[in-house]
């Protein structure tokens, strides 16, 4: 009969596997995301070979993955202002701007044209050292803006 890991071994198994790969970086959240207040360390996996679709999974519980997109092929316009202090505790300042990678959070629809992302509530990567932040934004970006290609 085969083995079946736990949910541990699991995580362990991915959290050795990402360190040994460059290819799976580990993210180390500066804070919580809102209401995962256990969860600091993800890895970023592309979900398929082409595309622009990750999932952003929890090293510690496997089963909590996000799916994120980088918000350009869909929204080209789409600037965040990102405040010095996010910015202080990821070790970056507005000089960095180029190191810093924006992923929104989606939620898959029935169809494609059904899938929305939180405009309102992005992830910001520093690439230079991995750490990551959601903020929340003031103002009214949207929480499900249709996901559809800019033309």
């Amino acid at each position: 009969m085969p083995s079946v890991k736990t949910r541990s071994e699991k995580a362990a198994e991915m959290a050795e596997t990402a360190s040994q790969d460059l290819e799976i970086p580990v993210l180390e959240f500066v804070s919580p995301m809102p209401g995962f207040p256990d969860h600091n360390q993800f890895v970023l996996v592309r979900v398929h070979d082409e595309g622009v679709l990750y999932a952003l999974t929890s090293v510690s519980d496997p089963d909590l993955r996000f799916l994120v997109v980088p918000p350009a092929p869909f929204f080209t316009n789409y600037e965040p202002e990102i405040d010095d202090e996010s910015l202080a505790a990821m070790g970056a300042t507005e000089k960095d701007a180029d190191k810093l990678a924006i992923l929104l959070v989606v939620t898959a629809g029935d169809t494609a044209g059904s899938s929305t992302a939180n405009l309102m509530a992005p992830i910001i990567v520093n690439e230079s050292n991995r750490t990551a932040c959601q903020l929340v934004l003031g103002g009214s970006w949207p929480v499900r803006a249709v996901l559809m290609p800019a033309a």
